[in-house]
């Protein structure tokens, strides 16, 4: 079974004028700060709609072992399926994280420089140290965007966990890490 994207409606409130006509004048009304927060929510929410609008040609298999690909929707000639993704985030995240070796090779030059701008911390792993293991969730492929991402989830040796999205480039040759954002 292939997961695939949904597309929300935006929250009313996106739509909601910040502009109040009067008899006396036509000035916008001033803007309380939850407005500004709402209307910052409906932006993230425009941007992730389009992103989740985008036509899904492939996603991962709901398992790691149901790594079939589905006859309705082929994915772009040479581009990187979400199976084949999942194997390489599998791969290069392993259980503790990446070798120096793999860092050198299979993660791209934008990430490197992410990586150069924040000594001390390993922007791969979203953490000073290292977890006890890593679990790479389903993939979502958007052929449209150009990427394929998954959750990567971290537990660490006090029992908590961490969660960021990884992010690998469709058409990178070889297939490489492009980027990490880290949950907040």
């Amino acid at each position: 079974m292939f997961r695939t994207a949904r597309t929300r409606a935006l929250p009313p409130t996106c739509t909601a004028r910040t502009t109040r006509p009067t008899a006396r004048t036509t000035r916008p009304a001033p803007v309380p700060r939850r407005a500004s927060a709402a209307v910052a929510a409906c932006a993230a929410a425009a941007v992730l709609g389009a992103l989740l609008a985008a036509p899904v040609a492939q996603a991962a298999p709901a398992s790691p072992g149901a790594e079939r690909p589905s006859a309705s929707a082929p994915a772009a000639q040479g581009r990187h399926t979400g199976p084949q993704i999942h194997r390489f985030l599998t791969w290069l995240y392993g259980d503790h994280g990446p070798t120096r070796q793999q860092r050198d090779k299979h993660v791209s030059a934008f990430l490197k420089g992410k990586q150069e701008q924040n000594p001390g911390y390993d922007v791969i792993l979203c953490a000073q140290n290292t977890p006890r293991d890593i679990e790479v969730g389903p993939v979502t492929v958007g052929q449209s965007v150009g990427f394929g991402w998954a959750t990567v989830t971290a537990y660490w040796g006090d029992g908590t966990t961490s969660t960021s999205t990884a992010y690998v480039a469709l058409d990178s040759r070889p297939i490489e890490l492009h980027d990490v954002v880290c949950a907040q």
